[in-house]
């Protein structure tokens, strides 16, 4: 397959390569990268944005402000105008299929310690599955719930499918590692030290997800999924990516903390 890749230079992108080197792969930057061979857009621009998917199966949309701290205006025209943008690309060049980088943001409030602290996590949070409704935690949630809705609207209208990928924290042993040594002894620091171990999505993990998602054959047009490992301490469930994409995860932030 053909697979265009935006935020390809970012640290999911950088694991998208790696994940998709068995197939015709397009690099998409913001920024020109001597590594890097493929065109550079900012994703605002629709008419770059339409030439740069002449010929794709697949885009896998990563690129936009991944800040959970941005205001609205840092976040509305990458990430909500720019996800449309990338669904008018796809439709007006026949793309199959867009695997959309969403995040755990999007329920987050559903178990936040401290409305202050989006990156928290109440000790008794209880189960998220993917149907459930949404609860951003921050601007930057709500721009990607909103982004999830304009995939959906797609898949229903122009037929494309659409997999919303509620990527975790992507982090490797060490960053993890880190997450847990800053926790200090109030009850702030450790709440953030639990959303940690609970969101850690590992580097292999990470790059599983990407690859079930662009290559699964999809149960319906458009769907949404947990990818986080299989940390004991997740509430995000992981049932649905297991079931619809094939998602095998095998790394455990507990595991990796013993």
């Amino acid at each position: 397959m053909n697979v265009a890749i935006t935020g390809a230079a970012g640290n999911v992108g950088r694991q998208a390569l790696l994940a998709l080197c068995g197939h015709e792969v397009t690099p998409i930057t913001h920024h020109e990268h001597d590594e890097l061979e493929g065109p550079t857009l900012d994703v605002t621009d629709r008419d770059a944005f339409a030439d740069a998917l002449v010929g794709q199966d697949v885009l896998v949309h990563l690129a936009g402000n991944p800040s959970p701290d941005a205001e609205w205006e840092g976040v509305f025209e990458p990430n909500v105008g720019g996800t449309y943008n990338a669904y008018e690309a796809a439709r007006a060049n026949g793309v199959d299929r867009v695997v959309f980088a969403s995040s755990n943001h999007a329920v987050q409030m559903h178990n936040v310690a401290d409305p202050a602290e989006p990156e928290s996590m109440r000790e008794d949070a209880e189960t998220v599955r993917p149907d459930d409704p949404t609860r951003p935690d921050s601007y930057y949630g709500v721009s990607k719930v909103a982004a999830e809705a304009i995939g959906d609207f797609y898949a229903d209208c122009h037929g494309i499918e659409v997999v919303n990928l509620r990527i975790g924290w992507l982090m490797d042993e060490d960053e993890l590692r880190e997450t847990q040594d800053d926790a200090g002894g109030d009850g702030t620091g450790e709440a953030r030290a639990r959303f940690a171990r609970a969101m850690w999505l590992s580097p292999g993990d990470c790059r599983e997800a990407i690859e079930s998602a662009v290559e699964a054959d999809l149960p319906e047009s458009s769907v949404t999924a947990h990818a986080v490992s299989r940390n004991d301490d997740r509430y995000l469930s992981l049932t649905e990516t297991t079931r619809k994409l094939g998602y095998r995860p095998r790394d455990d932030s507990a595991e990796v903390l013993e």
